[in-house]
């Protein structure tokens, strides 16, 4: 007990918030929105498996990168201030908590409403004759032909078990065998079937996982042999990696990232999840095999991986049991235009997208339209994620086959979207396309599009910034901000930019972007002083800052001195915080809320209030290391004033929320905002509602 209370002394007493120990919080909102009975039953497990997604990632990423540094001997010092050894302990007994109620949810709370929403998860054993019959039939003739029992034993290497696959662990011996020559195999259940068996009794539909038909059947594949037990588990491997510095940018670094990629299916162990009753002996294998202990153990009594859930989710019987989402607006900019061809509309004024308020159609169909244009001379644009069956891949498929001339960075180094982005962007180069695989030291995350297009005797640039992915999917799904401009301020910052990342440019100086890895962190840092200037002279001063994740050490100790001076903070920041607000002394002016809510809030603002003359950018960067030091990010100024107008009111809007926001607390806690006698305001709902007139009154400070 002294041991703890001396390790919870040193994390209270931290100016900083653990980077980690603040992802979970992050999800435990995300928990939040499974345990809220307004919800249906169907969006409930729709959080459920997300925050199962969530855990997954978490594991192999940060915990990962964790175990790089205990495996190595190397040192690392948390925010939190714990060396990497009793930060270990702290981190996994925290998740431990987390899995503990992530289970206790699903068993409490929401099986018992399974059965009135007509559906039900059911063991083998509660099926009827004819149904057992169905499954046996389903396992002969689909599952048992895919499973291979994969045997460690004194003559059989150890199998490489698959990353977030569910294993059976089947100890066995023989009629010779002594007690002390048990046999440990695994049978690994096959990821591209359904995780449930379907059977449909009068108006319920029943889900069986298919687990538990193969543990009915299982002794099927150990003919005349005796089963000591059969224990199903999965493993999370260490999906970090870091790519070599190089300067040759061909062949051989894609080689690397394919080879980097693979290494996450072999990749240290870093978490086991075990059904409860687990063979203790078996138990003892695994661990010495992975140099893990109890710590990496989490054991539960229900199904294993909520991500399974997303079947009953999706379930075509049910597609009527989640609310849908509202048909996106026009945007503000283009009310009185939205029939207008968008090359002309653009030469008059610019166009703010709110997605997934609005549509990410005028960009889709814009890139679309000038693959067409035969005045259209070229396309440049850079890309980190896209959708599965991308229009934006096509139009630039079509455009280099009309002859333009197309240039592309395809940022292959993408988490999870690596294999992806290779092909689509080696089909891109095969129809004669530009392409730029990234740049070697950096991952490139801005989002930028450039349009060079003839008109008449003059060329014009159209040019795109935003804080999303060109993904038609995730538009839907993610709020984020882009700017659809001529202005050619804009537009000569954005061909310096393409020149810098495309080639070897080094410009002086930009009018209205800030870029990294070259500056933004001063810049930004230059900024917040001014503000902090501003307090001390007696001038109206302000920061509202809205972000994914907040961690850089510097611009936290910079928002420090600013709340010190007098200059009201107030963060909007989805997930991670290191910044600890409230605290006597240090941050007494800064607020820190987090929106989690039926979108994912994607986008990136930072309002500095500047006596009245106030600047707002937005883009693609968090305020992180990695955005300041290991990307090329950029932040775009709104310079027209009615765009401004509307970007302040979204920053209002995000501080009105009373539905999905929470309140960091100096301890490092989030409580749930409360509406306390006023109307509940959805912001979810509220940006499908906006007019002008509102946007007209809108005002931060």
């Amino acid at each position: 007990m002294l041991v703890k209370d001396k390790v919870s002394s040193v994390i209270e007493q931290s100016n900083y918030i653990s980077r980690d120990l603040s992802w979970l919080q992050f999800n435990y909102r995300v928990l939040d929105q499974a345990i809220n009975p307004d919800r249906t039953i169907f969006e409930r497990l729709k959080f459920l498996a997300i925050t199962s997604s969530n855990l997954d990632e978490f594991f192999m990423i940060r915990v990962g990168s964790l175990y790089n540094y205990l495996d190595y001997g190397k040192e690392r010092i948390d925010y939190s201030g714990l060396r990497e050894t009793t930060f270990r302990k702290t981190l996994l007994a925290t998740a431990q908590q987390f899995f503990k109620e992530q289970t206790d949810e699903f068993k409490i709370h929401l099986q018992p409403l399974f059965e009135l929403s007509d559906f039900r998860i059911a063991k083998v054993e509660e099926l009827n004759a004819e149904e057992k019959s169905e499954i046996s039939a389903y396992f002969m003739r689909t599952i048992f032909p895919m499973l291979t029992p994969m045997v460690f034993d004194g003559y059989h290497t150890f199998p490489i078990l698959m990353n977030r696959i569910l294993i059976f662990g089947v100890v066995t011996r023989t009629a010779d065998d002594s007690k002390d020559q048990r046999r440990l195999s695994f049978v690994q259940i096959p990821q591209n079937l359904p995780r449930f068996f379907e059977i449909y009794r009068d108006d319920q539909l029943i889900f069986v996982p298919i687990e538990e038909i193969i543990r009915r059947e299982i002794h099927k594949l150990y003919r005349n042999i005796e089963i000591l037990s059969v224990d199903l588990f999965r493993i999370t491997r260490n999906g970090d990696f870091s790519l070599e510095e190089s300067d040759d940018i061909d062949n051989d670094f894609i080689d690397e990232i394919k080879r980097k990629i693979k290494t996450r299916r072999t990749g240290r162990v870093v978490r086991i999840e075990v059904e409860s009753g687990y063979s203790t002996w078996m138990m003892k294998v695994l661990k010495g095999r992975w140099e893990l202990d109890d710590d990496n153990v989490f054991v539960t009594d229900r199904m294993i991986d909520f991500t399974g859930l997303w079947q009953i989710v999706n379930h075509k019987d049910f597609r009527d049991e989640i609310p849908p989402v509202p048909a996106p607006i026009t945007p503000i900019s283009l009310k009185d235009k939205a029939d207008a061809p968008l090359f002309e509309v653009l030469k008059s004024r610019d166009i703010l997208l709110h997605h997934p308020y609005n549509s990410i159609e005028p960009v889709v169909h814009l890139v679309e339209q000038a693959a067409e244009d035969p005045d259209v001379l070229a396309i440049k644009l850079t890309i980190y994620r896209l959708a599965k069956s991308s229009r934006i891949t096509n139009a630039l498929l079509k455009a280099a086959e009309n002859g333009k001339h197309v240039s592309v960075l395809f940022e292959v180094k993408a988490r999870f979207d690596e294999e992806n982005n290779i092909r689509e962007a080696q089909r891109l180069q095969k129809a004669g396309c530009f392409v730029i695989y990234g740049i070697s030291r950096y991952k490139t995350h801005t989002k930028l599009l450039l349009i060079v297009r003839k008109d008449g005797d003059k060329i014009t640039r159209y040019v795109h910034m935003s804080s999303g992915n060109y993904n038609e999917d995730t538009s839907r799904l993610y709020t984020d901000l882009g700017l659809l401009t001529t202005n050619e301020s804009y537009a000569q910052d954005i061909s310096e930019f393409f020149n810098v990342i495309t080639g070897h440019s080094l410009p002086s100086n930009y009018q209205n972007i800030i870029t990294a890895p070259r500056d933004m962190r001063q810049q930004l840092i230059e900024l917040i002083r001014k503000e902090a200037t501003n307090a001390a002279e007696g001038l109206s001063c302000g920061i509202v800052i809205k972000i994914n994740s907040l961690e850089d050490r510097e611009v936290i100790d910079e928002l420090y001195a600013a709340s010190q001076a007098g200059v009201p903070v107030k963060l909007i920041v989805r997930g991670i915080c290191c910044l600890r607000p409230g605290r006597a002394g240090l941050s007494e002016n800064i607020a820190v809320r987090s929106i989690v809510g039926d979108f994912l809030e994607h986008a990136r603002l930072f309002y500095f209030h500047n006596d009245g003359d106030y600047k707002i950018y937005g883009g693609s960067a968090d305020i992180m290391v990695r955005s300041f030091e290991r990307r090329i990010e950029s932040l775009f100024l709104f310079t027209a004033e009615t765009i401004k107008q509307e970007v302040i009111n979204v920053l209002a809007y995000n501080l009105k929320d009373n539905v999905n926001a929470y309140e960091l607390q100096e301890d490092g806690l989030y409580i749930k905002c409360q509406a306390n006698g006023e109307a509940p305001f959805n912001i979810h709902q509220e940006f499908f509602k906006v007019t002008p007139e509102i946007i007209k009154e809108a005002k931060l400070f």
